[in-house]
């Protein structure tokens, strides 16, 4: 049985056609981590150009953020978009049938398995603006400016290839959580360690149309307006929020509209642009963790920094032996005051603000990091996972690390619905070497 576009069309899903590497092919070589990590740490993705060699590999289709500074992109793009053709032409890349694909990711022996469900969601239904209520939303505000240079890498790209994690708020669990039970009985697509001691992915075909029912009934059950209108008090459904690769998604429908625009052909709206693959998770996935998203200073001025924390209100520091330390303080946080995590060359400590202006401690900093970047035109902001990450590089001199409180996941769903979107760079689904490898693709031209 065949679901009908309609019904598709409005849960804002497609069923992918998914390429995927030969059986040949050496997929811990293939599979790389997505592009906007480690974007202060160079030599990372040194280490893994030299892993990789001349074997075939997503590094090759996929730009690392890290260089989005140098000197002549545009080269890298084009080389870029020769490996998409090649990969192609030479059937280094094979597409299947249309089908989901369950996704089960293990990043440790001491942290739950969490499990995903490729899906293509049609940009039609997403709208990333600040005040959205369509079905498909941002959760953070977007940085406008960053979506042109990434525009520019998918605008002549023959393939996507997805980091982007989407929520859904499914507590019953009843829409990826029946494929986990019967895992065994699906087809394995791939199985294989990740490189750089990140874990252990695996895929398995969904295509069985009662299956494929089951996910389609459950996201229903999900978009129901009634359930909505109960639950929430809000008409406009928030069926799908994004959980990582905000940008990514921003850049897609950026590129969607622009083609739009100049393709007047009859059958445009079923352009393969018009849809973006994504790896569908429930917030209520026991392997899906919060992290928050720290920050470094380069180039900092300390004066300026404190003159702007000042100008905020009252504020008090107060210092510790230890990051770790901090983080447990910091865990804690009333609407009264936000405690926030400091570090430099010479002391560490907790940054104590009082009557703050925003909701959430990531809010309160952002304003005063935006203020003070403003004021100090040497200085930049870089948005860190993990803690060691962040104590390193602000411990470096003309540095500063600040340390954030993880998001409570319980409310996030009612937060987007509520107040629009996360203070950017709020929250983020792991660390580093937890986030999506680039194994899947399909094609957008």
């Amino acid at each position: 049985m065949k679901i009908p576009d309609k019904r598709l069309e409005k849960i804002g899903i497609k069923i992918p056609r998914i390429l995927m590497p030969g059986k040949n092919t050496d997929m811990q070589k293939w599979a790389v981590v997505a592009c906007d990590q480690y974007t202060s740490e160079l030599d990372y993705w040194e280490d893994v150009e030299n892993f990789i060699g001349d074997s075939p590999s997503t590094l090759n289709l996929v730009y690392p953020e890290c260089y989005l500074e140098e000197s002549n992109p545009d080269k890298r793009i084009s080389k870029i978009n020769q490996y998409m053709s090649t990969y192609l032409k030479e059937n280094i890349l094979i597409e299947n049938e249309p089908a989901f694909f369950l996704v089960k990711r293990s990043t440790g022996e001491d942290i739950s398995a969490r499990y995903g469900l490729m899906v293509a969601i049609d940009l039609e239904a997403y709208d990333y603006s600040k005040d959205s209520t369509s079905l498909i939303r941002a959760t953070e505000g977007t940085i406008v400016d960053r979506i042109p240079p990434r525009k520019k890498i998918r605008i002549n790209a023959s393939i996507e290839l997805p980091h982007i994690l989407v929520l859904i708020d499914d507590p019953e669990k009843r829409v990826i959580e029946p494929l986990v039970e019967i895992i065994e009985e699906l087809e394995v697509i791939y199985d294989f360690d990740l490189m750089k001691n990140s874990g252990h992915i695996s895929g398995y075909r969904v295509s069985e149309p009662d299956l494929i029912e089951n996910i389609v009934t459950g996201l229903e059950n999900l978009a129901d307006a009634d359930k909505f209108r109960a639950k929430y008090s809000k008409d406009e459904i928030l069926l799908y929020a994004m959980g990582d690769g905000n940008h990514s998604l921003a850049t897609a429908k950026a590129t969607w509209e622009e083609i739009k625009k100049s393709d007047n052909s009859k059958n445009l709206m079923n352009h393969p642009a018009r849809w973006a693959l994504v790896e569908l998770e429930n917030i209520y996935d026991n392997g899906i963790t919060f992290k928050p998203i720290h920050r470094v200073l380069f180039n900092f001025d300390k004066s300026l920094f404190f003159k702007e924390i000042l100008k905020s209100g009252k504020y008090s520091f107060k210092e510790f032996n230890s990051i770790a330390d901090i983080m447990i303080k910091i865990e804690t946080q009333t609407k009264e005051e936000h405690k926030i995590g400091y570090c430099d060359t010479e002391t560490m400590g907790i940054i104590t603000i009082e009557k703050p202006s925003a909701t959430i401690p990531a809010g309160t900093i952002q304003k005063i990091i935006d203020s003070y970047l403003k004021n100090d035109k040497n200085s930049y902001v870089d948005y860190i996972h993990g803690e060691d990450v962040t104590e390193k590089l602000g411990k470096k001199d003309k540095n500063c690390g600040i340390f954030l409180p993880a998001v409570d996941k319980d409310d996030f769903f009612r937060t987007v619905v509520m107040d629009s979107a996360f203070p950017r760079k709020t929250f983020s689904m792991g660390e580093a070497h937890e986030k999506r490898f680039y194994v899947e693709s399909r094609r957008i031209r």
